[in-house]
């Protein structure tokens, strides 16, 4: 008995190498000179005008604040509140600091329920401390209830999150 299970497993494992060979790329044989591609660097793709160019990571923009209100200042700086009317504008205004090209950056409310209530986001190109402001509207008016604004940087979450109400 213990010679058939012994001789199982030798079977399997044969037949599992003989699979992996069997999809082995087979390699390009009219150029016998030619290096193997592992070895061969590969040149970079010449850039053009159409090619759109790489995203800078946004790990040289840090959030340092985040503040929910009503209204932004000139400097588009926001005064925090808690307490919205249903008809009020909500501004998520996101304070950064580093630079980056290109820097995805995204508000996200969401109702009680954890059902979202607003996501908008803003292509940022900083080079030092800039305040981005993300504005919600709704038009019927914003059920009655708690709130989150959470901010993201290129789908992560960064800076902290805001509770508000609206009544």
């Amino acid at each position: 008995m213990k010679k058939s299970s012994i001789s199982t497993a030798v079977l399997a494992a044969l037949l599992a190498t003989v699979a992996l060979a069997g999809c082995k790329k087979k390699e390009d044989t009219a150029d016998n000179n030619a290096q193997p591609a592992a070895m061969t660097p590969a040149a970079p793709a010449p850039m053009t005008e159409a090619a759109p160019q790489p995203m800078t990571a946004a790990a040289g923009v840090n959030v340092s604040a985040v503040t929910v209100g009503k209204t932004a200042a000139a400097d588009k700086s926001v005064t925090s509140v808690a307490l919205f009317a249903p008809k009020d504008d909500i501004i998520v205004s996101i304070r950064t600091d580093g630079s980056a090209n290109n820097a995805n950056v995204a508000a996200k409310l969401t109702f009680q329920n954890g059902q979202v209530a607003g996501e908008q986001n803003q292509v940022v190109n900083a080079t030092g401390a800039e305040t981005t402001n993300i504005s919600f509207k709704n038009a019927n008016g914003w059920p009655a209830g708690k709130y989150r604004a959470e901010v993201m940087v290129d789908g992560k979450a960064a800076g902290s999150p805001q509770e508000f109400e609206v009544k």
